[in-house]
């Protein structure tokens, strides 16, 4: 008796004895395809394509570093062809104390020469895009813009009131502290991103102690606290409680910053004889 040849289970016109290796079924060369192991139908592709999990392209990261590092340059510009701007924006505590907070913010956009913008522009280029692929650009500006902030509170709070400060280290180092942060929730090798900060640490309270130029450890320890703690949120938050992390990242820290520079404001107005608020 003879045995008919299987047919595709397709196509029934068309004998085959090649078997999909998942399934048993007999397929013609047209239904078969290839995979790891022998050949496969187009039914079992398809139901592993189904079934596999769907990966995220990740966002482009850049763009809001460099919008950053755009605004910075211009503002620097800017900066040295008027000496009475300098003045007007930068972070000078009576100045605030007699309301003009967004010196709070502007500081964070003028640089003291060309060597304090050109090592902080390449500290926010270094980090800056990496960080902002695995945040996205809304958690990475309000990350940015948190540690900047940050750090002025805490100059505002602690710093001489002779003094004048100005930069964007304290964004930077909050980037810093968001990278060991991330480093550390992705379980990568962290020991670069801490060599770096405690090389700055140093040289942010060494050099003035050396009789250099004076850094404001304020801005820097400031941005590092606020950068370290957003950034853990950002990072630990369950996955169905990211929109309640990121609306609470935007509302606590600045009711704190508030409460802190309304309280400071009120210490310098009494000081100064002035009328409180």
């Amino acid at each position: 008796m003879t045995v008919p040849a299987p047919v595709c289970y397709r196509h029934p016109d068309r004998p085959t004895y090649v078997s999909c290796t998942r399934c048993g079924r007999p397929v013609c060369p047209e239904c078969m395809r290839s995979a790891a192991v022998g050949q496969q139908c187009v039914d079992c592709v398809g139901a592993a394509q189904s079934q596999a999990p769907k990966v995220r392209s990740a966002p482009s990261g850049g763009l809001v570093t460099y919008a950053l590092i755009a605004v910075n340059v211009v503002m620097f510009v800017l900066q040295q062809a008027s000496v009475h701007m300098q003045q007007e924006l930068v972070l000078w505590p009576p100045g605030v104390a007699q309301g003009q907070w967004y010196r709070l913010v502007t500081s964070a956009f003028l640089h003291y020469g060309i060597t304090h913008i050109l090592f902080n522009m390449w500290a926010l280029w270094a980090v800056g895009p990496q960080l902002e692929r695995w945040l996205g650009r809304l958690r990475f500006g309000l990350l940015y813009g948190l540690s900047g902030l940050g750090g002025s509170v805490l100059v505002y709070l602690l710093s001489p009131l002779n003094s004048a400060s100005a930069g964007a280290s304290g964004a930077i180092f909050g980037l810093f502290g968001a990278t060991f942060v991330l480093f550390k929730r992705l379980r990568a090798d962290a020991r670069g991103i801490v060599t770096i900060i405690a090389i700055n640490l140093v040289i942010t309270f060494l050099v003035p102690l050396l009789g250099g130029q004076a850094i404001s450890w304020q801005a820097h320890v400031g941005g590092l606290v606020t950068g370290t703690l957003v950034a853990a949120v950002f990072a630990y938050a369950p996955a169905a409680q990211r929109q309640l992390a990121l609306i609470a990242v935007s509302a606590v820290p600045l009711l704190v910053f508030a409460g802190l520079i309304l309280w400071r404001t009120v210490e310098l107005r009494t000081m100064f004889g002035l009328s409180s608020l």
